[in-house]
């Protein structure tokens, strides 16, 4: 019997604890485990033997969040890091090295673009596509291109990834596709079944859904590490398809000290129970407010379930006619979209998306205000933007607000 979504979740990777049958997953909020032997510490160090030594190697807190994030995308395996951008580097520099190139979508979050920027000063060199068609990632590719890194859905940009049409651009030249679905979730889309090799997400977001811990996990698929092409792995060469993950673990977090704590995976995995709860919630409710803001003056809603959307059609195939948790709207100026901002009520004006509060941003004078003007340019940053990530408010107050704020601003 194949499972929906709520019920994997709540029920897959997700057995009561064996030692006391809790039905919530323990906090195991330790530094070390102690082992009865020194034999028994030296093989689970060397990996002939399973265990747990040191929290920020691993920790049965952050492996129970890990199987049930990668059970649900369908992955081999997943390794937990102390926030979303942790997550993102990691899982980069994991692979890449001085003389290394990626190519990435032009439309990246805000804190992707600057880390990007910050490669530039390890020797790694970032090529972005003109768009986000697969031919405008192929134009960039070179002999030293490693891989191809994109976002299901751009923040706050909007567009929509083809990820099937661009992952075949990458396996045609034999280079993984790194896809951040921070955005999406594994409710909205499964990106490793349409052919992406590497998911990230920001845990911080919906997630966790209640604002609560900042995190950041790496989710792995069955690509095929060629040790040639990437040398960083050759010393994990005996995982196998698990070599991606093992040099995740045992080098990255290990040495870069970049675990998540247990007690954030502890609440993290708390929020993960509500996800298709919220996540429904919360992208009825953004679709109903796009079309409620649509039809008001002087302003312009981007939002991919709207049909004169550019990716419509595709957002529509790919994410199984739901359309997230995340608009933008435009205001004719910087000065309206602060009084907007500053009329509404329920609404948060936070640096965050996926909390079950509605939480709204001006992009320009925040996130991207020390990006460039062709960083913001490609982002769709203008000054007159105000994102928006939808919560799961009563939908009759939620449109009560905005009104009231936009007839104000």
């Amino acid at each position: 019997m194949s499972r929906k979504f709520a019920t994997r979740l709540l029920h897959e990777a997700f057995p009561p604890d064996r030692a006391t049958g809790a039905t919530t997953a323990p906090l195991y909020q330790t530094t070390a485990f102690a082992r009865e032997t020194a034999e028994d510490m030296a093989n689970i160090f060397v990996g002939r033997k399973p265990g747990f030594v040191y929290t920020r190697v691993g920790n049965p807190t952050l492996s129970s969040l890990e199987q049930r994030v990668a059970s649900l995308e369908g992955g081999l395996g997943a390794m937990s890091f102390a926030s979303g951008m942790a997550a993102v580097s990691m899982s980069i520099l994991n692979i890449l090295g001085a003389g290394d190139e990626l190519v990435a979508s032009g439309s990246l979050f805000g804190g992707t673009s600057s880390l990007f920027r910050e490669l530039a000063s390890y020797g790694v060199v970032v090529r972005y596509a003109e768009n986000n068609q697969p031919e405008a990632f192929a134009a960039c590719l070179t002999e030293r291109t490693k891989l191809i890194y994109t976002e299901t859905i751009g923040n706050p940009k909007l567009d929509v990834a083809d990820i099937g049409a661009i992952s075949e651009v990458a396996h045609a030249h034999g280079l993984p596709l790194f896809v951040d679905s921070t955005v999406t979730t594994p409710y909205l889309v499964r990106p490793l079944s349409l052919g992406a090799d590497v998911v990230i997400h920001s845990t911080s977001k919906a997630i966790n859904g209640n604002g609560n811990s900042v995190g950041g996990i790496v989710v792995a698929g069955k690509f095929l590490w060629d040790g040639k092409k990437f040398p960083k792995l050759g010393e994990f060469a005996a995982f196998g398809p698990m070599a991606y993950l093992a040099r995740l673990g045992g080098r990255m977090r290990a040495d870069f000290g970049s675990a998540m704590s247990p007690f954030n995976a502890y609440l993290t995995g708390i929020g993960l129970d509500t996800l298709a709860l919220r996540m429904e919630r919360a992208s009825e409710n953004a679709m109903a407010l796009a079309n409620f803001c649509k039809e008001k003056d002087s302003v312009t809603v981007n939002y991919p379930g709207l049909p004169e959307h550019p990716d419509h059609a595709l957002a529509k195939r790919q994410f199984d006619d739901r359309y997230g948790i995340m608009l933008t709207l435009r205001l004719g100026n910087r000065e309206r979209a602060f009084r907007f901002i500053n009329g509404l009520s329920l609404a948060l004006n936070a640096s965050n998306i996926g909390d079950a509060r509605t939480l709204v941003i001006h992009p320009a004078s925040t996130i991207y205000l020390h990006s460039d003007e062709a960083e913001k340019e490609r982002a769709g940053i203008t000054e007159d933007m105000v994102r928006v990530s939808v919560g799961i408010e009563d939908q009759e107050d939620l449109l009560e607000d905005f009104g009231k704020a936009l007839a104000q601003a």
